[in-house]
This record gives structure tokens, sequence and C-alpha cells, in this order.
């Protein structure tokens, strides 16, 4: 962890987070994670929802459930603890509610209690929700969205039903954010026509509520799957009006609507890798299974805009490149396509547009003034 976030973490023990202006506050949530967050602040946050009570619809299209999956395994908190501490009333999540749609003849019936689909449709109609949207959206074939449907609807109708009068819409995990796996290119992308709620790939002009005719911002969290702490934290700052929407997102999203404290434009997942120091001195695995730098293996953390070298993964004490796994740049708007191959090393520039095998000679070359990649940039002016 950098000096500066340290020494945020130290000031937060003396400072009330209610009072935070937006920008402090999403600094400190991203420097404290989702543990400390909910954890420490746990009085305050029940003071500041007192009387107050937010519903969440989280709606799946097509996808794994494995974004749900990493929420669900996130610890201290867990989900139940988080969802509690923040007053969240979840009335509708596929995977993890009991209810479930009742038809009778073809016409809904039984109450709102029972009635899952009735259940949703009195909260679309009465608002002030915050939709969570996992997995991508089809339109195909032929603009019907009907490659998948959910009791007899396209969820591309349900999708239609559910944006309009949402509070604030998160779309969760590559597939949700821009289409992910699901948009690869294939021989069948173009009849499947796979979307992301704002986004096509990188393409905002063809996001699914821009086909519906739905002018809302999204907030884009992706990831395959996504962080549980990016998940939470941005729920959090959701609801506790500290991300003001439509005002606020401007400044606290990046240009594909990512939140700027977990996916930063200026760093990358390669600067706190902890097998940086391999890198610098030019000294790369070519199998797996090595302690080395995984470049030559595929690895894309020099362009993985995300905060996993700090955070870290399984209760914040591994990452995939800790693992042995190269980074496959999961959270990139062009994810699964601008990643392939996964695994093999398939361009010879360096970070700073060097050949790879360059830096690799000049790493070992200056290692006794600096590390390679730092004396290849002083060498280049940058």
């Amino acid at each position: 962890m950098s000096t500066g976030t340290t020494n945020l973490v130290r000031t937060l023990d003396s400072v009330d987070f209610l009072k935070m202006d937006r920008r402090t506050f999403m600094k400190a949530v991203g420097a404290l994670g989702a543990t400390a967050f909910l954890g420490t602040y746990q009085s305050e946050i029940v003071n500041a929802l007192e009387l107050s009570e937010t519903k969440l619809v989280w709606l799946h299209g097509s996808e794994c459930t494995g974004c749900s999956e990493s929420l669900l395994n996130g610890g201290n908190p867990d989900i139940a603890q988080a969802l509690t501490k923040l007053k969240v009333n979840i009335v509708f999540h596929e995977t993890i509610c009991a209810q479930q749609g009742i038809w009778n003849d073809g016409k809904l019936v039984n109450t709102s209690e029972l009635n899952s689909e009735i259940l949703l449709e009195d909260t679309y109609k009465e608002g002030n929700y915050i939709l969570v949207v996992e997995g991508s959206i089809p339109n195909g074939p032929d603009g019907s969205g009907r490659y998948l449907v959910i009791g007899n609807k396209p969820f591309k109708e349900t999708l239609k039903e559910a944006a309009p009068n949402a509070a604030a819409i998160v779309a969760v995990g590559a597939c949700a954010c821009w289409g992910g796996i699901t948009n690869a290119d294939s021989d069948v992308e173009k009849d499947t026509d796979y979307r992301g709620v704002a986004y096509k790939k990188t393409d905002a002009s063809k996001g699914m509520l821009k086909e519906l005719g739905i002018d809302k911002p999204v907030i884009n969290i992706p990831g395959c799957p996504a962080h549980p702490d990016w998940i939470l934290l941005t729920l959090g700052a959701v609801i506790l009006g500290k991300i003001k929407i439509p005002a606020d997102l401007g400044a606290v999203l990046d240009e594909y609507g990512r939140p700027k404290v977990f996916f930063p434009p200026d760093h990358t997942v390669h600067e706190n890798c902890p097998r940086r120091g391999y890198y610098d001195r030019g000294e790369f695995d070519v199998e797996v299974g090595g302690e080395k730098c995984l470049w030559k293996l595929g690895c894309k953390a020099p362009y993985a805009h995300a905060d996993c070298g700090i955070r870290r993964w399984n209760g914040s004490v591994s990452l995939c490149t800790q693992a042995g796994g190269p980074c496959i740049n999961c959270v990139d708007p062009g994810f699964p396509d601008s990643s392939r191959p996964l695994y093999v090393e398939v361009e010879d520039e360096g970070i700073v547009g060097t050949n790879i095998d360059t830096v690799a000679k000049v790493a070992v070359g200056a290692a006794a003034v600096a590390a390679g990649v730092h004396a290849v940039r002083r060498m280049k002016g940058e």
C-alpha cells in the first residue's frame, strides 16, 4: 500500500465520514475496503439510515452467476452483514430469493408475497429502487431478444420494465458492462447480439438501454468476476447519498462509467504486482508454475486499470498473478477479445513502448543503478 493510502487510513480514525465531501468519501472507502468501512462505521451508518430502507432489485441476464458468487464469497463482512448494516431490502435476486413466478392458464396468480413476478411489477410502479444487472442482454434474433427468455418474457423486455423508474442502475461484471464473454467474436455473435446495459464492447451507442430508448446513467463495475469490495462499496456510496446521481457521476466515473477509485486511469495492476521486481530485472517465466514475471505467459497487468494489486482477493490475501495466473485484464471494455489469446505473449511491446527483450537486457545491465523499466524511462526522457 502506498504511503499516501496508509496516511489516509490513519487519518480516518478521527474523522466523521458522514460529513466528508464526496471526493474524500470515495477515496476513504477505496482505501479502507468493505470490511473496515462497514465495520468501523456501523453505528454511524445505522444512524444515517435510521428511518430509511433501500430497495434493491438484482436481475440476471446471460451469465454464469460468477459475480453473485464472488459477492457471496466475500467475508468479514459477508453479504448478509453488509446489507443489514446498510438496511437494504433485496426485493428480488433470482439466485438467493425463495420466491418464484406463478401462472395459471397464462395469467399471474396469488399476491406479491407469494409471487415474485407480481412483486416486481409492484416495485417497478413504486420506483425509488437500485437496479443491479448481472449478465448481458441478447438483442437477437432479429431484435427480439428471445435468445434469453425467462417466464416467457425476453430478458430485454424485463430490463425495459425495470430501468425507467430505478433511482440508480449498476451493471456488475464484464457481461453486464459491455457484453463480456457472451459478446466475444464468433460465428454466431451477429445473430445473438449480446450487449451490456450501457455498452456493447466499447460502443456506447449500442448499449441495451440505448436500444430500448431509455436515457439513464449507468455505473459499471466490470471484472470476471467483479470484486466484492467494488460492488459493496459502490452500493454503499450510492445508498448513503455520497454519489449523487446523475450530478456526481462525471467526477467519480471514468469514460466507460467505472468508479475511478477502483479502476484508476493512471494506475495499473502491474504497478503493485508482487512479481513486479522480476519484470524490472528482466526475469520472465516461460512455463506455468514459476515465480518470475508472467509477461511472456500473456500477462495483461500493464494494461489493466484496477486496484487488484492493492486490494487483493480471497480475503485480501492474494490475486491472480500472485497465485501464478497471468492477469487477463477482465476489467477492459474489450474483454475478452482485447485479451485473447489469454495465456500467450501476443505482443512484443513493453510498458514503455520498448521491445520486451530489449527491456530485459536494459534491466539486467542497469540493475546496479536502477530497475530496468525505470532506467528505460529515464533514457527515453519520460
